[in-house]
């Protein structure tokens, strides 16, 4: 298969499995898990896609944006997507409660400058998604898989000891992105904002 198929079965998982399954009548359970037999049996997928073109676009990933697992029950090949998803069902993902700031002392959500006078008044918001993404370092950082476009013009790091001791959740992902449902709205404040930064030319804005 060529790159450019790849790239959009690629982005058709990422939206059925975050956002669609729902609405395209494919049973997603509370875990995010959907048995790859029904999207090859999908009008989305079917007669397009393979077995054998999942597998290795979830293996190739750069990203690990998805996750392959075989039902111990009864031996169901199911996939699921690390994170990103919209889908109110979902509210069992397999992820890994932080509950200790030296554990990851360095939080980071990449932004642009069209949201940063949002942001800086009203905090992070997980919009319409379960959680508020982040990654454990900038992008160059080895560790950093996920959770952070490389084109991203500002960095804001959180205060994870405030943060944690003011009871909001943190939570890491199999990919290793930091997640957060926020506070009961669904933001992070400004006031858990430990620094800011202007990517380029580096310098600190807040």
């Amino acid at each position: 298969m060529s790159q450019g198929r790849d790239v959009a079965l690629s982005k058709l998982l990422s939206w059925s499995l975050r956002h669609g399954a729902e609405k395209e009548g494919l049973d997603i359970t509370d875990d995010g898990f959907i048995n790859v037999s029904d999207l090859l049996n999908h009008r989305l997928f079917r007669g397009k896609y393979t077995l054998e073109d999942i597998q290795r676009v979830v293996a190739e990933n750069n990203k690990q944006r998805f996750y392959l697992q075989t039902n111990q029950d009864g031996g169901i090949l199911r996939i699921r997507a690390n994170q990103g998803h919209s889908i109110k069902k979902i509210t069992n993902l397999d992820l890994t409660p932080i509950i200790d700031e030296r554990d990851f002392p360095v939080i980071i959500h990449g932004t642009y400058w069209q949201h940063w006078d949002q942001i800086q008044k009203e905090g992070l918001s997980r919009m319409n998604r379960l959680h508020i993404h982040f990654s454990p370092g900038e992008p160059s950082d080895s560790q950093v898989i996920s959770g952070m476009r490389q084109s991203c013009q500002i960095y804001i790091y959180i205060d994870v000891r405030k943060a944690l001791a003011d009871s909001l959740k943190f939570y890491k992902s199999k990919n290793n992105v930091i997640l957060s449902p926020g506070n009961e709205r669904g933001y992070i404040l400004p006031q858990y904002f430990s620094q800011v930064v202007q990517v380029s030319p580096r310098k600190l804005i807040g």
